[in-house]
């Protein structure tokens, strides 16, 4: 069998060697390209954020060794180049460039231009290799976005309008004045403070079933399970209308990608950005003038209807009654009543006693409109006098928002909105309704917690006080119109729970004409590898070079090997100062002094290494070989 040359297995073997890490690398960046995102296994990526010097340090070991061993083939490559290009004529400044080449170094001589920039370039690209690699190789945080899809009830449609005029009859509940909306509960008058209270920079968190909101609910329910909140199973008389908490059905679920081979990790967190339904409100709210014609307010009527003078302090010692009408359009005359707690005299005290009455008018009181707003009007006394006698038009719009699930809170931005249209009649009137309800049952017998809602927001967000100009009060108006936001949008999210509670429908299966459906992202918090712009291809482009310039020195090697046809040659190391000394001082070589002139003379010589033929190139030697005519022109190694 014939005998395999030393040289051609060397080269091979340094060929393959830079293949297999050029192909690594290349196979690595072709795999997070054509995936899009990797990801380590959980366990490495939560050993990676509890302790990431440590990683890191084993990520840059590895990066290190690869770019060692790049750069060792390289120079082992360059090296027996070198020593091919030394059987010719060659200058002795390109003996120097070819030997800091060979050492990964570089030479600084501006009247070689082009040995010079040669030499920093490569130099320079080896540098780069580490920091190549480690680029490529170290995960960073990201997150891994996959696309969800889902439904929720639809409230916007013929359909759920019928449902709920179904129900308004089971409920008896017949007109909005039939004062029979005790669905409402603490939730709404939270809602509104939230909302109030946010806009001038006080805390805005909401909670509601279970559920965290930021500010409000803007009318929409949780469609991730995470956030849904209560796990609770109601009973029969506790769902829809009823409702009083418990688990509302999601439906909501991962959309597999175009490679589902690629593990999905658990990550550290996971967020959701959602499309889906929500509803809110435009508020208008400002004082009546007191020659309008359109808004009849009449708070004077009321009497005493129970008085003790004999009651100790802490007892009722009076009541009296308010009977508050309001011309709600078309000579109809709306009537609310209220109880508040007097002296034995009929008097209440005018700094310990707020009475702020509401009546909510069940449409707008312009009656060329359709029936798509509601009307409050409001008054304060005593110590809410600051309010007076005001008119709030309330327009719901059923709106496409888009909800943020981070961090155990729900927040919500609104994208588009539609008002109302006839098919939303009894949607508008329960959220009249609750509005009323909310109207009346925050009136206690000595204070109003929409009054002291007002009150409290003002004086803890300015330096005035709200009594100083009664009357002309901006931020109480817009108090006001952010807290009646507030209750609507609470109102949609209370009918959605009810709808959607488990129980509500047969099989917790919401009926194909009353699906809305709900699409959007999540977010997964993790650490791996992702598309890149240009990163990616900087990183691989020194790992390219250096291979590129192998290739070259090898391929080099091998043609020079073929035409020379020599067999086994004693070694000699261009880049080891002893042989480069031995084979100096075996040709005799005479060079100029060690002056400016001497040296850049001597960089100019043209020398040969010669070899002994018949004992496998034991004596080497340099000779001086003929000199070329331009200096200038000689530069290349090649």
């Amino acid at each position: 069998m014939p005998r395999v040359p030393m040289n051609l297995l060397l080269h091979t073997v340094i060929i393959c060697s830079q293949v297999i890490i050029l192909a690594f690398g290349y196979g690595f960046l072709g795999a997070v390209l054509y995936y899009g995102y990797l990801s380590p296994p959980d366990q490495v990526a939560n050993l990676w954020k509890h302790r990431p010097q440590d990683l890191t340090m084993v990520v840059t070991l590895i990066a290190t060794a690869l770019s060692v061993t790049t750069a060792i083939i390289f120079t082992i490559s360059m090296k027996k180049a070198l020593r091919h290009r030394m059987s010719d004529s060659i200058s002795l400044i390109q003996i120097s460039a070819g030997v800091a080449l060979s050492k990964g170094s570089y030479i600084l001589r501006p009247e070689y231009l082009r040995l010079t920039t040669m030499t920093l370039f490569v130099f320079g690209v080896l540098r780069l290799l580490t920091a190549g690699w480690t680029t490529l190789l170290t995960p960073t945080p990201f997150l891994w976005p996959i696309q969800m899809q889902g439904s929720e009830l639809d409230i916007t449609g013929t359909a759920f309008d019928t449902l709920l005029s179904g129900e308004f009859q089971k409920q008896g509940i017949v007109d909005i004045q039939d004062n029979a909306f005790e669905v409402l509960d603490i939730g709404a008058m939270l809602s509104g403070v939230s909302a109030a209270g946010y806009t001038y920079g006080l805390p805005g968190t909401f909670n509601f079933n279970g559920a965290k909101y930021n500010v409000s609910t803007q009318g929409i329910v949780p469609t991730i399970e995470n956030f849904s909140g209560s796990d609770g199973v109601p009973d029969v008389n506790s769902t829809r209308l009823g409702f009083s908490g418990g688990n509302v059905t999601v439906n909501t679920r991962q959309i597999s990608g175009k490679h589902t081979s690629v593990h999905i990790p658990q990550g550290f967190n996971r967020n959701y950005s959602m499309w889906q339904q929500g509803l809110t409100a435009n508020v208008n709210c400002r004082a009546i003038d007191s020659s309008s014609t359109q808004f009849l307010w009449n708070t004077s009527n009321s009497s005493v209807i129970y008085t003790n003078a004999a009651a100790s302090n802490d007892s009722i010692t009076g009541l009296r009654l308010w009977n508050i009408t309001a011309n709600c359009g078309a000579d109809t005359l709306t009537t609310q009543e209220y109880v508040t707690k007097v002296d034995a005299n009929g008097n209440a005290s005018l700094s310990g006693s707020g009475f702020l009455p509401s009546v909510v008018c069940p449409g707008p009181m312009n009656l060329t409109q359709t029936y798509t707003s509601f009307t409050i009007l409001s008054q304060g006394f005593y110590k809410y006098r600051f309010l007076n006698a005001s008119v709030c038009e309330v327009t719901p719009l059923l709106t496409t928002v888009r909800a943020n699930y981070s961090n155990d809170l729900i927040s919500s931005e609104v994208n588009s909105s539609t008002p109302f249209g006839p098919e939303n009649l009894h949607l508008l009137s329960f959220i009249a309704g609750m509005v009323k309800f909310q109207s009346i049952n925050s009136q206690g017998l000595i204070s109003s917690a929409i009054g002291d809602t007002l009150y409290s927001i003002y004086s803890s967000t300015t330096n005035t006080s709200i009594d100083d100009n009664l009357g002309n009060q901006p931020q109480v108006y817009q108090e006001l119109e952010e807290y009646w936001r507030g209750v609507v949008e609470f109102s949609a999210t209370f009918l959605r729970s009810g709808f959607m509670v488990v129980g509500s429908f047969p099989d917790n299966t919401i009926p194909d004409n009353l699906v809305s459906q709900v699409n959007g992202t999540m977010y997964i918090s993790t650490i791996g590898w992702t598309r890149r712009s240009a990163t990616y291809l900087l990183a691989i482009l020194p790992i390219t070079i250096t291979t590129m310039l192998t290739f070259a020195c090898a391929l080099y090697n091998i043609l020079r090997a073929r035409k020379e046809n020599s067999g086994h040659r004693t070694t000699f190391d261009p880049a080891n100062t002893l042989h480069l000394i031995m084979a100096s001082a075996a040709g005799n070589l005479t060079l100029e002094d060690f002056n400016r002139d001497g040296i850049i003379d001597n960089e100019d010589v043209r020398v040969q290494l010669e070899e002994s033929k018949n004992d496998d190139g034991v004596k080497k030697k340099f000779v001086i070989a003929d000199q070329p005519n331009s200096v200038a022109s000689q530069e290349s190694l090649v």
